[in-house]
């Protein structure tokens, strides 16, 4: 048994199950969406943390869901690549991870009651569809990712919904600027999705699981990600010249390196070990982008 299949205690399990690395994905737009409302005037830093806990939670019932319904769907077999799965090494079962999804949704809708108390019907309709999201990423009767649905479920949720969604729970509006503030942010998170889908491609075309990487081939995916990387970088200057937020958020800028290194991560990734290397590039380029772009829009 090697070290990276050696099964950990019953924390770390459930901690790696979470895939910690990503988790900056919910993190990332409630910052962004609560930078844009300081610069307008209209920040509370309760609603900010609110919003924080609720989407960590909600991306941690994601990926626990994953991970039990991909292994029950026989998605995740012996010939899956990258890191090792929690169902699929025996570390929890997958009725365990299914249940503590769901007690990950409740306290997360939980924090989710409040925040309608402040926002209203909109964060109701808005909340129902992330926690239905959530559980029906990869399971349910209408899986999103079996459907090609994965990346497009990303930047909605991550980008346009978690940004504006954010603002407007600060600022009791949606503006242009947090609608725009939401592309560059969705855009990259989609990335993270399009990296895995790639890795995952060959299993998932196997287990009859039509995601966007399967329908498309790898060179149209390749292609795609390469898209979302230039669109994330061409929309701090747009934002500076059409909407007038200022030089600073230029500054995001600065992540441009590390988005060369997650391209060229992936334009050579053909075994586990490189698409993990690439998923922790564009994981990592989505953080020091977003942090970048906030301060940015908050100066």
């Amino acid at each position: 048994m090697t070290a990276a299949s050696a099964s950990p205690g019953p924390v770390a399990a459930w901690y790696r199950a979470a895939r910690p690395r990503t988790l900056g994905a919910s993190l990332v737009p409630v910052l962004v969406g609560s930078a844009v409302a300081h610069a307008q005037g209209g920040l509370r830093p309760g609603v900010g943390l609110a919003c924080a806990a609720a989407a960590l939670l909600l991306q941690i019932a994601a990926n626990w869901a994953n991970d039990a319904q991909d292994f029950l769907a026989g998605v995740d077999t012996g010939a899956r690549r990258g890191a090792p799965r929690a169902s699929q090494s025996g570390w929890l079962r997958p009725q365990a991870l299914l249940r503590g999804a769901v007690l990950a949704v409740a306290v997360a809708a939980a924090i989710g009651a409040w925040l309608v108390s402040v926002g209203g019907l909109p964060i109701l309709v808005v909340g129902l569809l992330a926690c239905a999201a959530a559980l029906g990423y990869a399971g349910g009767p209408f899986p999103l990712a079996a459907h090609g649905l994965g990346e497009v479920a990303a930047f909605v949720f991550f980008g346009v919904v978690a940004v504006a969604g954010t603002s407007y729970l600060h600022a009791g509006t949606v503006s242009g600027l947090a609608l725009a503030a939401s592309v560059p942010v969705g855009a990259l998170v989609t990335g993270i999705m399009v990296v895995n889908n790639l890795r995952d491609r060959e299993t998932d075309a196997a287990a009859g699981r039509r995601t966007l990487a399967v329908r498309w081939g790898e060179r149209l995916t390749r292609a795609l990600f390469a898209v979302l990387l230039v669109s994330a970088f061409v929309a701090p200057p747009l934002l500076w010249l059409a909407l007038g937020t200022g030089p600073w958020v230029m500054t995001s800028l600065v992540a441009a390196p590390l988005a060369v290194g997650a391209w060229r991560s992936l334009r050579g990734a053909h075994d586990g070990a490189a698409f993990e290397a690439a998923l922790g590039g564009v994981a990592r380029l989505h953080a020091a982008f977003g942090a970048l772009f906030a301060v940015g829009l908050a100066s």
